[in-house]
């Protein structure tokens, strides 16, 4: 398995490392504070004043996260023991901890906003304006996170009326296509099939995403299903920065596939002109997502999902055209003009009794619009595609860092539109901290140089 190193002379880990006072204003000033505290401050002089430090609240909620404080209610208790922790979340001494009830009054304000999604995307324009973030491949997967609600009881579903009998009449069966079509585009967005999301605008998917905690099922190493009750993050991770570019916070029984799209259109959105490879497991093996991956003029490197699909003739199962000795091609090259893979002829011709009778070809062309599911630049089966395949480890890793560093399994709320405002937060911190310590790499490096 390739293992992917960030080179940097400055990690996370070193970042996390230093004091406080430091640490805290090396992350928090990656951040847009400025646009946060206007999106929660009050608007008008008119009603009750507000005596609490807003600024500094923010400030506390994202230095909660970097040190993995569990709850609010430990950070309350923090703030009001510690009086260094106090000065350095911008508190002044004179100023009034807040309450509890006070950080869930700004969180539901958060929650009501989609700030912290723009606090992100400024975030990435900004490490790619410095220079940050060059990736060629970006890799795309979810993981699942627990919900602090219990599953709510099933509710039995009525039983549907038994169906007629025999063949539909002509009339009765196009009265039955029609309201099956009539069903179907009234169907919420991601109940419809991956192939509606195509035509949708981003800020329409967003919105409509499903964020309620649900059952989920996935299946683990050993091939069993696993359940859990909760969410899903869904994220699409550069593979040489390892940068979250986009993020998407779901339900947790919503299909892998039906996240893609979305995370494709806003990678699509960002100044990121080198980004050449989309790389997925076969959990997103849908032609709708490979046909936005094209139309975004890249090339997926999806893992193959067979679905009762019978095996071609005259092709192997990575798709390369076989001779008649049913040996297969070699992938050679890919001509991005003409959109066309070349396969020459299988090392095997140079012993083959045919190779003289002038009835094999010796070069074969495939078109990668032919099938865009089975065909992609560099081939299926190539080395060149299972190189840029194993560059997938680092969303796997993200994902890690997410979970054990960074409290994304610890949430703490009941709903789903303020576990949402968790996730966002997560992102944003982990974000903060790469783009932190690479500013602090680059001056090292500077510094070491002069």
């Amino acid at each position: 398995m390739t293992i992917i190193r960030q080179p940097s002379l400055f990690s996370i880990q070193e970042l996390y490392d230093m004091e406080p006072t430091q640490k805290y204003d090396a992350i928090i000033s990656a951040i847009d504070l400025d646009a946060v505290y206007y999106e929660v401050s009050k608007k008008s002089i008119i009603g009750a004043p507000i005596e609490l430090n807003y600024a500094a609240m923010i400030i506390s909620v994202f230095i909660r996260y970097i040190e993995r404080i569990p709850t609010i209610k430990d950070l309350v208790k923090r703030l009001n023991h510690d009086i260094a922790f106090k000065l350095n979340c911008g508190f002044l001494v004179s100023d009034e901890i807040p309450s509890e009830a006070s950080y869930s009054r700004l969180l539901t304000k958060l929650s009501d906003s989609n700030i912290l999604e723009q606090a992100q995307e400024k975030l990435i324009i900004q490490a790619i304006s410095e220079g940050f973030i060059i990736d060629d491949t970006v890799a795309i997967d979810a993981t699942h996170f627990g919900a602090r609600d219990q599953a709510q009881p099933k509710q039995e579903k009525p039983k549907p009326a038994p169906k007629k009998r025999g063949r539909k009449s002509k009339a009765e069966r196009e009265q039955w296509l029609k309201e099956q079509a009539e069903k179907e585009a009234n169907l919420p967005i991601y109940e419809k099939k991956i192939e509606a999301q195509l035509d949708i605008p981003l800020t329409k998917l967003r919105a409509e995403v499903p964020q309620d905690p649900e059952w989920g099922v996935k299946k683990n190493s050993e091939g069993r299903n696993e359940f859990w009750f909760g969410y899903k993050g869904h994220l699409a991770v550069g593979t040489s920065s390892q940068y979250i570019l986009q993020s998407l916070f779901s339900s947790g029984n919503l299909n892998d596939g039906k996240a893609a799209i979305p995370l494709l259109k806003g990678i699509d959105n960002l100044p990121l002109s080198h980004i050449r490879y989309q790389t997925m497991d076969a959990g997103y093996d849908y032609e709708a997502i490979y046909m936005q991956v094209y139309q975004m003029n890249q090339q997926s490197v999806i893992a193959y999902n067979k679905r009762n699909e019978s095996e071609p003739i005259g092709f192997d199962k990575h798709f390369a055209p076989t001779c008649f000795r049913e040996h297969s091609y070699r992938y050679d090259s890919y001509d991005a003009k003409y959109e066309t893979l070349k396969y020459t002829s299988p090392k095997e011709c140079k012993d083959c009794p045919l190779a003289n009778e002038g009835i094999c070809q010796k070069v074969f062309k495939m078109k990668v619009t032919t099938d865009l599911r089975r065909y992609s630049a560099p081939a299926r089966g190539s080395i060149a595609w299972k190189k840029i395949y194993n560059f997938r480890i680092a969303v796997e890793r993200v994902n890690a860092y997410l979970k054990e560093f960074f409290q994304l399994n610890n949430v703490r709320y009941r709903t789903g539109k303020r576990a949402k405002v968790h996730f966002d937060i997560v992102t944003l911190i982990y974000n903060a901290s790469k783009l932190a310590a690479d500013r602090i790499s680059t001056q090292l490096y500077q510094e070491q140089s002069a």
